[in-house]
């Protein structure tokens, strides 16, 4: 096997290690030493490829936020609707949860333990600013009622959205999520958007809960 190939699985298998003890156990819990044994290679060849356990984190980000933006810019390039691309958006992400253990780390990561640093930007201000275009757009689009205050709708979902999974963290299994996000969405959906459009939307989100569950 090529060297440059066989370093790379190395540096996979780490992150992958130090992602699945972080969501288990938590940052401050997991030591390196931890993860070497986790991940059943040699110290040096952990700080090979990461000086220090902040490194790992920051890593362990940096792959949720590239997968939290491949799945927002796939669905702007699908055409849809701009409130059906953001409930699309959160079930996509709730699928990564359920799927691995690096976007579970991430977020367990992003909601404290870790400090986010240049030019990594926070996770949830990605979210953020995701929620408050689309929901901008979907007041444009007739989606979402004219009078609602998408800044405060954005933080709202935002919140629900991380605390989801939070909460369940403790009292649920992850493959509870997608049922979880569902729930949020019909909540949100009966209160933003117009009584006309909801059937659709009420739909969609128990068709994106069922797709998500059965992969």
């Amino acid at each position: 096997m090529p060297r440059q190939l066989r370093a790379e699985q190395t540096r996979a298998t780490i992150i992958t290690a130090a992602a699945d003890l972080f969501d288990r156990r938590g940052y401050e819990s997991t030591s390196l030493s931890d993860i070497v044994q986790h991940a059943q290679v040699t110290k040096g060849a952990l700080y090979f490829h990461f000086a220090a356990k902040e490194d790992l984190a920051h890593a362990i980000m940096e792959l949720q936020s590239q997968a939290s933006r491949k799945i927002a810019g796939e669905m702007d390039a699908r055409g849809y609707s701009s409130l059906e691309a953001l409930m699309r958006t959160t079930f996509g992400v709730t699928r990564l949860s359920v799927e691995g253990p690096i976007p579970r780390a991430g977020l367990r990561l992003a909601t404290g333990g870790v400090a986010v640093k240049a030019p990594l930007r926070h996770p949830f201000t990605e979210w953020l600013d995701i929620a408050s275009r689309k929901l901008l757009g979907a007041v444009k689009e007739s989606d979402v009622h004219p009078d609602v205050d998408v800044d405060a709708a954005a933080h709202s979902l935002v919140c629900f959205f991380v605390g989801t999974r939070v909460v369940g963290r403790s009292i649920e299994p992850v493959a509870r999520q997608p049922r979880r996000v569902a729930e949020m969405w019909h909540l949100l959906i009966r209160g933003m958007v117009p009584v006309p459009r909801r059937p659709r939307y009420l739909t969609l989100a128990t068709q994106l809960e069922r797709e998500t569950r059965g992969g």
